[in-house]
């Protein structure tokens, strides 16, 4: 075949991923702003795009013609199985109960179809966890022990997972559908206009100046990025693209810079307000108000930063590095001149979800539409149609990991809501656990870590917030925290071994040791595998309690984090013994955990190393050794 004839298909493939795109975020737009669908009609519809753009995008194999018609015969039958409960809901809703043949054809089809789309987007982890288990609903009969269950039937399970809203069109679905949707048409506008990159100079003028400055940006920009973005690979490749270099400019090595950027960007999945969406998902399952969520979770995302960026304060003091100089560093004056109105759409994002208290769903719709307004205030970042078409076709393909992961999950969900698996394990955890909190929350880690290695971490949260969640809550811990607990940990598992997706892409920027990177992120972030355990025993940090008691725990917990960071990195003014790092490491967790009996005790030890560092700085500062002839300070 000619060159000119393949060019042609390409550009024909390609505009069909652009009107589709684009097609896709004008629905969620309209859906939101105008005409809102039932929540089975939503979810069907935006199922039905997004699998149609994956089959477009992500072909089955290159190269190869009648593999072709393949991805085409599957972006028929997604229209297809899609629209026939769209055309079919009023019957179907009358029928309920009593499905014929063709329902239950249809329901295997789009199964089959939603996990061969998801293993396109995301691999084989969330298929293959989907996939067993569905052989769990089907031959539980043969699983001897608390586990097994009589066993479903095809027409069983496939009514289930597509003809009710506990299955593939269930809450993680209908959370994609109406909220993460949106917010990631937000993020891929805030980028198309050059907010995001203007956040990024912001933070580069404010911390480029301080000891290791650059990695201070990457903490700031990539926690603001990160929460708006809600993936922490993207957000290492956009961010990582320029703060790794300044880190590396200025004397970090390349594994530690990339660890740093690893690190802050998977922790932006945790910043309020957006979290990257996760925030809403919490909400739906807990039934609670959004701004709830939003506002627990603040004072332990501070802490995880708060962690980070005096652990790279310390590494800088360390090394003896210093910020950029002035003259590199754009005029402050001249960014927030040009550029404070960019702040307009996230003022605006607040106002609407705190003091308007609007959905947000229809916050999302206002804020988009803000940022193309603000956008025209100058030049420079003025969207133009071409700028529009290129956001609304950014947000359709970002939004597929999501959509495709939020699909697979449901089946996992539509089978432990039939099995009834999830009680089961619940009771399994508090055996194993023999009741105790300390063993639950250890088990709960390790699954929610475990799950998140292969898993979108959207996934991985909805899966433990199925299956671990509930036993915490039994044991006793508030159920906000039991859900943002294994939610923290599907975020840590991106810079945890061996699967550590966000270090490996960093590394890659870093042009490091990707093991190294790994490892040093694990140290860096090591605030992210503590703070879970600090609210679930201090949940003062969630804002449950009187003002004294908030105030109180919050004070030993940034105490606690910083003399982690400080453990951690081996520096506090001088390098420190190893009496001081093992002191300060058990008076972090002493003040982490909380209780009179474990603060005193932390203090003191947190006394005695900063004494003595007191001495070890003043004997550095007072001689030095200059050919091992002992001087006094301005000696020659």
């Amino acid at each position: 075949m000619s060159n000119e004839g393949i060019k042609t298909r390409k550009d024909v493939k390609a505009w069909l991923v652009t009107i589709t795109a684009v097609v896709m975020s004008l629905f969620h737009l309209y859906t939101a702003g105008y005409r809102p669908l039932t929540p089975w009609l939503q979810r069907n519809l935006h199922l039905m795009f997004a699998l149609v753009l994956v089959f477009l995008l992500f072909p089955t194999k290159k190269g190869k013609h009648w593999h072709r018609f393949i991805d085409y015969i599957l972006i028929g039958l997604s229209m297809v199985t899609t629209f026939y409960i769209v055309f079919n809901m009023n019957a179907i809703v009358d029928r309920a109960g009593m499905w014929n043949s063709t329902d239950v054809r249809m329901g295997m089809i789009l199964i089959l179809i939603v996990l061969e789309a998801t293993r396109r987007v995301t691999g084989n982890a969330l298929p293959m966890v989907a996939i067993t288990f569905l052989l769990y609903g089907s031959f539980g009969r043969y699983i001897p022990g608390v586990l097994g269950h009589r066993g479903y039937s095809l027409h069983r399970i496939s009514s289930q997972l597509y003809l009710t809203l506990e299955g593939l069109f269930g809450v993680p679905l209908g959370v994609s559908a109406t909220y993460v949707f949106l917010f990631i048409l937000f993020g891929a506008f805030l980028e198309s206009s050059g907010i995001g990159h203007y956040f990024i100079n912001l933070a580069y003028v404010l911390t480029g100046k301080s000891t290791g400055g650059p990695a201070k940006t990457a903490v700031i920009a990539s926690g603001l990025m990160g929460s708006i973005s809600g993936s922490a690979v993207a957000n290492v490749v956009t961010t990582g693209a320029f703060t790794i270099p300044l880190m590396k400019r200025v004397g970090y090595k390349n594994h530690f810079a990339g660890a740093v950027e690893a690190v802050a960007s998977s922790g932006g999945q945790i910043m309020p307000p957006i979290m990257g969406a996760a925030a809403f998902i919490i909400a739906e399952f807990l039934s609670i108000p959004y701004l709830q969520v939003a506002s627990a979770a603040f004072i332990p995302a501070m802490l995880f930063f708060l962690s980070v960026g005096a652990g790279v304060h310390f590494e800088a003091k360390r090394l003896d590095l210093k910020g950029v100089s002035a003259e590199e560093l754009p005029d402050i004056k001249k960014i927030l001149k040009e550029g404070f109105h960019l702040f307009i759409p996230l003022i605006i994002l607040l106002y609407l979800l705190i003091v308007v208290r609007y959905t947000p769903t229809k916050t999302a719709f206002w804020t988009v539409l803000a940022t193309v307004a603000v956008s025209w205030v100058r030049k420079e970042t003025r969207m133009d149609i071409n700028k529009i078409l290129q956001a609304l076709e950014m947000g359709a393909r970002n939004s597929l990991t999501v959509v495709t992961a939020c699909a697979c999950a449901g089946l996992v969900i539509g089978i432990v809501s039939l099995t009834g698996i999830g009680l089961r394990l619940s009771t399994i955890v508090i055996e194993l656990s023999g009741g105790h909190l300390l063993p639950a929350l250890i088990l709960a880690m390790f699954g929610s870590i475990i799950l998140g290695m292969g898993l979108p971490t959207t996934a991985a949260y909805i899966i433990m917030a199925t299956l671990g969640a509930p036993a915490l809550i039994k044991i006793g811990v508030v159920p906000l925290a039991a859900h943002l607990f294994v939610f923290y940990f599907a975020i840590v598992s991106a810079v945890t071994p061996p699967v550590a997706l966000a270090a490996y892409c960093a590394a890659a920027i870093a042009d490091a040791n990707v093991n190294k990177t790994a490892v040093t992120a694990m140290k860096v972030g090591l605030a992210g595998f503590v703070v879970p355990f600090m609210f679930v025993y201090s949940p003062q940090l969630l804002l449950v309690g009187s003002a004294s008691a908030v105030f109180l725990a919050v004070l030993t917990a940034v105490i606690g984090v910083v003399s982690l960071s400080a453990g951690t990195i081996g520096f506090i003014n001088t390098k420190l013994a190893l009496w001081e790092r093992a002191s300060l490491m058990i008076a972090s967790l002493l003040l982490i955990k909380g209780g009179f009996s474990s603060d005193i005790i932390g203090f003191t030890l947190l006394a005695a190393v900063i004494y003595s560092q007191y001495f070890s700085k003043r004997a550095l500062s007072s001689t030095r050794d200059l050919g091992g002839i002992r001087v006094e300070e301005g000696g020659s």
